[in-house]
């Protein structure tokens, strides 16, 4: 059974037992999480959610991107600035469609 579920502003397929990276989630590791926005549920395409549809998974982990490097510079003005950033994850394990 597929679906497509909507969090953080994205759009993400899922399954059964599959994991998935979103935007952080507020909760603990093994927390369950239900996702209400679901777009798509086995041919049924929504206005714009399905009614009725559920989809349940579980925090697996919670943690941070690779750190990316932003370098602002401009030239003949002495201007520069480094600055760093690291974009936090959730994982979540989906358990069931409904």
């Amino acid at each position: 059974m597929k679906a497509i579920i909507e969090t953080g502003g994205k759009q993400y397929t899922v399954e059964e037992k599959d994991e998935i990276y979103v935007e952080k989630l507020a909760g603990n590791v093994g927390d369950k999480i239900t996702f209400d926005k679901v777009v798509y549920l086995d041919g049924k395409v929504g206005t714009p959610y399905v009614t009725g549809a559920k989809v349940i998974g579980e925090i697996a982990k919670q943690g941070k991107q690779k750190k990316i490097t932003i370098f602002k510079y401009n030239p003949k003005k002495k201007y520069h600035k480094t600055q760093g950033h690291r974009q936090p994850y959730t994982k979540v394990v989906i358990k069931s469609i409904k």
